[in-house]
């Protein structure tokens, strides 16, 4: 789990980046596709289930699955290699090993977690609820490591004469062999299950008996307990009180996938959010070594002396409550970083602003355009920058300025995406204009120096040295907001995952019976799929701005905490010993065998 873990996270820690600079996608596409992927990951755990629990077995699943995903490793990497056709392959190339790598983990996913807990009896649950908790901490020591060492290969390492992106994703394909060899390697330790059948084609045909009977009955028939037991009539009564259990976990599940749209949003916004800072760091991952811990031994103990009965349903509220509060917190350091940075301008076009220093009054004219149409103020603070179209990569542009009656020109080179400043100021021999650039990537400050002789000064503990005659000074960051800000949100968001995520992966496996656990646990893995559908449909239709999205989606996880804490008050705990003790396996042989017998009188 460590190995595969290292290789998918530290595939995804470059690949919001690699769309950017490598396939020169715009933030929200980038953001879009991200999100689509993780989505991907989780619907294909039905895939997964299907296959382990009908077919093959969640062992044998597993290995032909992690084929797939180290193929998808390979795709993805080749398709990362500039000299491999032009960008049509790149994309190409990019989304087919995507789409392998989501069959890959997400066909996995399931098999994993339920083979581990198969291995545990029924009475060991404080044995298998500590494996959960390694098992956790396993997925992020992986996660920690890779999402360290994957961006140094891929920025610091350089191939192909640029940032390394076939070493960053090839590094992880590497991982996922060692994964499958170590896997593998144990077979002779395990315990495994035989697959039981096809349980998911015979819970939709109970399903759909149950509703057509229920729908044809007439008002003389006699009633039911339930909707399910109009199934009665062909399917095992076991069969149908474990469907029950099933579907009342399932809907217990309705509200959760708006806690992973927030969790997820940590390698994508707050990613983004994080490169606009001065510098970036992927804390989740350590913190959660730190938490596991300390929840497991110190906090849930406390409270168990406080006698409060923390159930797995109360841990994922407060969780909720924990990642709400991240995103709060996310908020008020969105609002602070979009006052110290200067988004770029799309492709095709630059910033432009104008500083006048002249003695008077100056009007700018630029050839097919009408920026700056009204005189610019001597020594006044400057206009907002402007989008100044250039209509390709780069363009040369004779900018018209009539200062006191007199006309001057000056010739200038611009380049797409880039923010510029011309400076304006007035010798005897009319206007001298100069254009200097503005880094994007955080606040930068530079001093322009209008006075004869050179002047140094000193602003937040950085040194700036500005040479006379309207010099200046280079580009320095100054008074920026920090990255150790995100602190808290990560801190809050990591809290809520401890709380979330390991409760609820043994919450999904202690109320599953035990020809189930494995789609119950790919029903788990899909409240994260649709997590980030939620993400794609807000980030691609709100038109927000980051800010009012990120407090957008604390109120909504705040709402859904709210209905998901009164369902869970009305949930009872399954215990599934009492369910051999209602169904004797006597009666369960019986009962299966009238059900085939049925199902074969139907076919012939």
């Amino acid at each position: 789990e460590f190995c595969e873990r290292f290789s998918y996270y530290g595939m995804k820690a470059v690949l919001t980046l690699y769309f950017i600079n490598y396939l020169h996608w715009n933030q929200n596409l980038s953001t879009a596709v991200y999100h689509a992927f993780s989505s991907l990951c989780y619907f294909t755990p039905i895939l997964g289930a299907l296959i382990a629990d009908s077919w093959l077995g969640k062992f044998k699943t597993i290995v032909y699955l992690s084929v797939v995903y180290v193929l998808g490793h390979v795709v993805k990497s080749v398709g990362a290699i500039p000299s491999v056709g032009d960008s049509t392959i790149h994309i190409a190339l990019s989304m087919m090993g995507l789409i392998l790598i989501a069959f890959g983990t997400g066909g996995i996913k399931p098999c994993v977690a339920a083979f581990g807990g198969d291995q545990f009896d029924e009475e060991h649950t404080n044995e298998r609820r500590k494996f959960f908790s390694i098992f956790y901490m396993s997925i992020n020591a992986g996660s920690l490591l890779s999402t360290v060492i994957t961006p140094i290969l891929r920025g610091n390492v350089q191939c192909f004469g640029g940032d390394c992106y076939a070493l960053a994703f090839g590094v992880p394909a590497i991982l996922m062999v060692i994964a499958l060899v170590v896997f593998i390697s144990g077979s002779g330790m395990y315990k495994k299950s035989p697959p039981e059948g096809n349980v998911l084609l015979d819970v939709c045909r109970c399903l759909g008996l149950a509703i057509k009977n229920r729908w044809m009955s007439s008002k003389y028939d006699s009633k039911r307990k339930h909707w399910l037991d109009w199934a009665e009539e062909k399917y095992p009564k076991r069969l149908i009180h474990e469907i029950k259990m099933v579907l009342r976990v399932l809907v217990l599940f309705i509200p959760l996938p708006m806690f992973w749209a927030l969790f997820d949003q940590q390698g994508s916004r707050w990613t983004l959010q994080a490169t606009r800072m001065n510098m970036a760091f992927m804390l989740n991952a350590l913190l959660i070594l730190m938490f596991v811990p300390i929840f497991d031994v110190v906090v849930y103990p406390l409270i168990g002396l406080c006698r409060i009965n923390l159930t797995p349903l109360k841990k994922m509220a407060v969780g909720m409550i924990f990642a709400a509060l991240a995103f709060g917190a996310a908020t008020l350091v969105e609002v602070n970083v979009m006052k110290t940075v200067v988004e770029p301008a799309p492709r095709g076009q630059c910033l432009l602003q104008v500083y006048n220093l002249a003695d008077s009054d100056v009007k700018l004219s630029i050839p097919g355009s009408n920026l700056f149409s009204q005189p610019i103020k001597s020594y006044e603070d400057p206009q907002a920058y402007q989008h100044l179209e250039l209509g390709g990569h780069n363009k040369t542009i004779t900018v018209g300025i009539n200062h006191n009656g007199h006309f001057h020109e000056c010739g200038e080179t611009f380049t797409e995406q880039k923010a510029y400043s011309l400076v304006l100021h007035s010798k005897t021999s009319g206007i001298v204009c100069q254009l200097v650039s503005l880094k994007f990537k955080y606040c930068s400050n530079r001093f322009i120096n209008t006075r004869s002789e050179a002047v140094n000064v000193t602003m937040a503990g950085v040194d700036f040295y500005i040479p006379a005659d309207y010099g200046i000074s280079p580009n320095k960051s100054a008074n920026n907001v920090h990255i150790a800000w995100q602190i808290p949100q990560y801190a809050l968001m990591t809290a809520g995952e401890v709380m979330f995520s390991i409760p609820g992966i043994e919450f999904s496996y202690s109320q599953a019976p035990a020809n189930m656990k494995s789609l119950l646990q790919a029903g788990w893995l899909l409240t994260v799929a649709f997590g980030n559908v939620i993400v794609l449909i807000v980030a691609e239709g709100a038109g927000l701005d980051q800010w009012m999205e990120f407090l957008l989606f604390a109120g909504l996880l705040v709402a859904v905490c709210i209905i998901f804490s009164i369902m869970a008050y009305f949930y009872t705990y399954v215990d599934l010993g009492e369910l051999d003790k209602l169904f004797p396996d006597k009666t369960v042989n019986e009962d299966e065998d009238d059900l085939k017998k049925d199902q074969t009188d139907d076919t012939t």
